[in-house]
């Protein structure tokens, strides 16, 4: 079973349309079905409507957007699917008999190979795949809506799903920029599971008459941090679907707590929405029981669901920070508000719904601790996730603590000899936590950036030197940190989905972790002062001819690659060159960045020789001149430096000893501060 390249969708409506386009949007080649020609063109217009909503705002070119409708073929009727397609998403309505119909024609219709997948909200998972014909290859997925844009999915395997399946249907969902929960076949699965009883509550406080509709959303969004109430979302999403999701689980659960309450069910049969007021007053009393009974529940659902192992209580939190959007998870939620404090709203809000709280929840007396790094041993590979995708994996202090103390514990172990390092979600690690550094700029602690940076250092040399080797999969986003982290394993393999950027220069700072050093080193000071002093982003093909990338491959050859590399160190890690010296962006790089030009790039000017109508040569100027002015002559300096003859070992100590100068200045503090404002900054050169 290899590599996903071919999708399906059936049923072109709201669900189908939008998992169709974000496929599309991602370079997949899709079939949008549906029964009936008016119904797969109003998934085409569905489309438009979103594509032309994404053109106007500028995330998309109109050539672009012609592009991804040319990837997506209408086709009427199931029974037309092309049978070499890689992977059936089913996307109807929520019947059973209904999908089951579908997938009995998929089964005829499709290759041997095809996965075929549901999108599913509640039905069980395995029933489903009893009934494909296939039920090895068949997996559960719960995209939230809107798909195109709400990065989570559930992925649920059912009891006979293969791991190859599994794995394959994985690897589509990150290649479409979506963060991964794999979770058991249980009723709700993870985010439903507390967030349909968390809306059915809400509901019965009204019905108790403890607080109006506005009082609760207000309460509620004070609460959880979140931007819209209960009430608010419900008339968002449509007060039916709450009320047939809380009666699915009631039943499934056996949990009458859960059953629709009466107010939210004649609200449905009247077909109205609620009535949300103006006015949100509240005393302190109503915003304790109304905050309580709702964190309450959210606290007793969530601990039951790592419980019964359905996912860990990292994913738990990922799926209400990301599927949900709310600022802070379940668990978190615990921490901040006082562990204790936490346990006995969940006891209360148990005794109440009649649940049974796990002993390690409701007697708990320590924080909870999360872990950001996970190891999988496939025989002598030592694989290394960074899942951290709610915040693209940038690097902060326990993230990269674990990752020390679990590459010090795979370089110990005798039987592997190859480390993967690989990124959760669409990016491999998008930089560090910028809000890390303006916090303690901020309160005037330098020497924890300086710890921090060290200890990054240190981290990254255990990888540098380790005696296994060392594969980076940068097959998305690798920015800053994230780059650096991967320049120092001896291979990077890359995809045409690859993007690097050192984006330092232009938020006041320079790469801390070895870019300007590691960087020079691999492709040369001209090819590194393209990489780094203007921030460049870089394509997959750019970063292979300047050398970042050792490997350049097609998505479905990277684990070939990886296992062709297993056990073999390079024979020259550091070349000092770029890797395509007749490519057009190398001999510019080479040109433009010349040792001649430096001391007016180091001015963010152009050389008068150069025609500033040429658009490579406009854009180098607007880069320059919009970076901070003294961290682009400190990354300059840096990189020239490497021609000392200065051994690694020394260029890093370099960069770390120039951090205090650079955290010093006003540039640090207003580039991070606009970077997390979401503003452009005003630089004065102090």
């Amino acid at each position: 079973m290899g590599q996903i390249e071919k999708v399906a969708v059936i049923g072109a409506g709201n669900m189908g349309s939008g998992i169709a386009q974000k496929s599309a949007q991602e370079l997949f080649d899709v079939q949008m079905v549906d029964r009936e020609e008016e119904w797969v063109e109003r998934g085409h217009s569905i489309v438009s409507s979103f594509l032309q909503e994404a053109e106007d705002r500028r995330i998309f070119s109109s050539k672009q957007v012609g592009e991804i409708k040319s990837r997506i073929t209408g086709v009427v009727g199931t029974e037309n699917v092309d049978p070499s397609t890689d992977l059936v998403i089913e996307a109807v309505f929520e019947d059973f008999e209904v999908k089951k119909v579908v997938f009995e024609t998929l089964n005829d219709v499709c290759d041997k190979h095809t996965i075929l997948a549901s999108n599913t909200s509640s039905l069980s998972v395995d029933e489903l795949a009893l009934a494909t014909g296939r039920p090895d290859r068949f997996v559960g997925l719960h995209f939230f809506y809107h798909p195109a844009k709400n990065r989570l999915v559930e992925v649920i395997p059912a009891t006979r799903s293969s791991e190859a399946s599994i794995k394959s249907v994985e690897q589509y969902c990150k290649a479409m920029g979506k963060v991964v929960i794999v979770c058991k076949d249980r009723p709700g699965f993870v985010v439903n599971r507390f967030f349909v009883p968390w809306l059915n509550e809400a509901c019965l406080l009204l019905e108790e008459g403890i607080g109006t509709t506005a009082q609760i959303d207000a309460i509620a969004r004070s609460a959880f941090s979140i931007g819209m109430g209960p009430f608010a979302l419900m008339n968002l999403t449509g007060p039916p679907i709450a009320l047939h999701s809380t009666d699915y689980l009631s039943k499934q659960l056996h949990t009458p707590r859960y059953a629709g309450s009466a107010i939210l069910r004649k609200l449905v049969e009247k077909g109205e929405l609620w009535e949300i007021g103006d006015s949100e007053e509240y005393d302190e009393n109503t915003r304790k029981i109304i905050s309580e009974r709702l964190l309450g529940q959210v606290f007793s659902v969530s601990a039951q669901i790592v419980d019964e192992e359905i996912c860990s209580m990292e994913d738990v939190d990922r799926g209400a920070k990301v599927g949900l959007r709310w600022e802070k998870g379940p668990f978190e939620l615990a921490n901040e508000i006082g562990i204790k404090k936490a346990s006995q709203m969940a006891v209360s809000y148990s005794a109440l719904a009649g649940l049974e709280l796990p002993e390690w929840f409701s007697s708990r007396a320590k924080e909870f601790e999360f872990s950001y790094v996970d190891l999988t041993v496939e025989g002598e590979v030592a694989r290394v996730r960074l899942n951290r995708p709610e915040a693209m994996n940038a690097l902060n202090v326990d993230l990269v603590s674990q990752l020390g103390e679990l590459v010090k514990s795979i370089n110990s172990m005798p039987d592997i000899t190859t480390i993967v390092f690989e990124g959760a979600g669409k990016a491999f690690v998008a930089g560090a936590d910028v809000k890390f550094f303006v916090d303690k700029l901020r309160d005037d602690s330098f020497e924890e950036i300086y710890e921090f940076t060290a200890h990054g250092h240190e981290v990254l040399n255990s990888i540098e030197n380790s005696e296994k080797v060392t594969i980076a999969l940068t097959t998305g986003l690798a920015l800053g940190g994230g780059l650096e982290l991967a320049l120092s394993c001896d291979y990077r393999i890359g995809t045409r989905r690859t993007q690097f950027r050192f984006p330092e220069t232009s938020i006041g700072i320079y790469p801390g972790l070895g870019g300007t050093q590691r960087t020079a080193r691999i492709c040369g000071l001209e090819c590194a002062r393209y990489a780094v002093m203007a921030g460049n982003f870089m394509s997959s093909e750019t970063a292979s001819d300047i050398g970042l990338l050792t490997h350049n491959v097609d998505p479905s050859d990277v684990e070939e690659i990886v296992k062709s590399l297993m056990g073999k160190k390079p024979n020259e890690k550091y070349p000092g060159r770029p890797s395509n010296p007749e490519s057009d962006i190398v001999r510019f790089a080479t040109e433009f960045y010349s040792d001649k030009n430096v001391p007016l790039l180091e001015l963010g000017k152009v050389p008068s020789d150069y025609d500033s109508e040429d658009p490579l040569v406009s854009r180098q100027g607007k880069s320059l001149s919009r970076v901070a002015p003294i961290a682009l002559k400190i990354a300059s300096e840096l990189i020239t430096d490497v021609r000392s003859g200065s051994s690694l070992e020394q260029g890093l100590k370099l960069e770390l000893d120039r951090l205090e100068e650079i955290f010093s200045t006003e540039d640090a503090i207003e580039g991070l501060s606009a970077l997390i404002e979401g503003r452009r900054p005003s630089y004065t050169s102090s």
